[in-house]
């Protein structure tokens, strides 16, 4: 099993700015990174400082596709809401910004909050990233402090590969699409996500698979429940 990083101590004053490799605290970090530009980005994982690079265009285009059917599922599901780059921050050594996240709102159930100052705050159940230079940390350390965070499902749309990996973080496994090519994810009834569409880019084929899983009774079924919740 692999060791798990814990910050190290710091000696003397905490640095001015950050740096990949720093070792700091959540709250450290966060102080720091509230003074950075507003265009600077870097995440907290396993409490270790990653700056991002420059996001490149085949990046930036990717987000799109997932993003437009997290929103589409967000509009049929009231007591869902999902976010684009938005900062979590999870627990005292993880303030990662996801690509995209899918969140059952706290009146709704759902195991995260909504900071005064209007971050996340907790886990989102669901999570993904767009993966190229970030590959190795995406799929090793990212997935690993996920699920220690309570993160419960997990995609990584893999650039390089040409592939998804879908992860099932409470029970520690990868899972694979249906034999249909379409990603049924658990934690969201009727989020169904398929495949080959999504590395295409094939919006209208996007749309249309998740339709289907909008109608089943299973997404029916989850709605009244996240109703009750709220009404309860």
């Amino acid at each position: 099993m692999a060791t798990r990083l814990q910050p190290s101590p710091l000696i003397g004053e905490p640095p001015q700015e950050l740096t990949t490799g720093d070792c700091l605290t959540q709250s450290e970090f966060h102080a720091i990174y509230e003074r950075m530009p507003e265009h600077f980005r870097a995440e907290l994982i396993g409490g270790v400082v990653y700056v991002a690079s420059p996001m490149k265009l085949r990046h930036g285009t990717n987000h799109f596709p997932l993003g437009a059917v997290l929103l589409a599922y967000e509009n049929a599901t009231p007591g869902t809401q999902c976010a684009d780059n938005a900062t979590a921050i999870l627990n005292e050594s993880n303030e990662p910004q996801p690509d995209a996240l899918l969140r059952i709102l706290p009146e709704y159930g759902g195991q995260s909050a909504t900071s005064a100052d209007d971050y996340v705050q907790g886990s989102p159940e669901f999570v993904a990233e767009i993966s190229a230079s970030s590959r190795s940390i995406d799929l090793g350390m990212k997935r690993r402090e996920y699920a220690i965070a309570g993160v419960k499902e997990y995609l990584v749309l893999d650039l390089r590969d040409r592939r998804l990996h879908w992860f099932d973080l409470e029970n520690d496994e990868e899972r694979f699409p249906d034999s249909d090519g379409i990603y049924r994810v658990k934690t969201f009834p009727g989020l169904w996500i398929d495949s080959a569409a999504l590395l295409q880019k094939d919006f209208r084929r996007l749309i249309t698979t998740l339709d289907l899983g909008l109608a089943t009774p299973e997404h029916a079924a989850f709605v009244e429940k996240l109703a009750a919740a709220k009404r309860s």
